[in-house]
């Protein structure tokens, strides 16, 4: 059985999902800056930034974080899903399919109407209902696609 945590709810497992997040998304000079980043989310008066996993017999197995923004120049979009990561040995599982529904419920609960991601990736998000919404450029120069989906009405609620 896979079980979704919020890192604010679940904080036994801190120093196991920092590493997890890390070590897909950090480069070697910003650990710190993950630790210090999801150590203030479990305490902050905000609902934004929040980091998830996925546990699957005790191991970590998915990760994705809601936050104000992902490091891209539409600073006026908000919340965005970052940090989706399925482990290998887990993927084709629909876990993706998974944590993105999560995300969707948990952004509903938070009040937003609509989420926002931004990715190279070709095709995946659409198979989920994600919109093509702009291009915008990511804290590098680089140019990235921008997806936004609605939270109203996309998906059930499993509670």
């Amino acid at each position: 059985m896979i079980e979704i945590y919020a890192l604010k709810d679940k904080p036994e497992c801190f120093e196991r999902a920092v590493k997890m997040f890390w070590d897909q998304w950090g480069t070697e000079e910003n650990f710190n800056f993950y630790y210090n980043c999801m150590l203030h989310s479990m305490n902050a008066d905000n609902d934004l930034p929040s980091f998830y996993f996925a546990i699957k017999n005790g191991s970590i197995i998915g990760t994705y974080a809601l936050l104000r923004n992902d490091l891209i120049s539409r600073q006026d979009l908000c919340p965005w899903l970052a940090c989706l990561y399925v482990s290998s040995e887990q993927r084709g599982r629909e876990i993706g399919s998974l944590l993105l529904n999560h995300a969707v419920q948990e952004t509903t609960k938070k009040g937003y109407n609509k989420l926002y991601l931004a990715t190279d990736l070709n095709g995946y998000y659409e198979k989920y209902g994600w919109r093509h919404l702009t291009d915008a450029y990511i804290f590098t120069g680089d140019m990235t696609k921008v997806y936004e989906i609605s939270t109203l009405g996309q998906w059930e609620s499993n509670s």
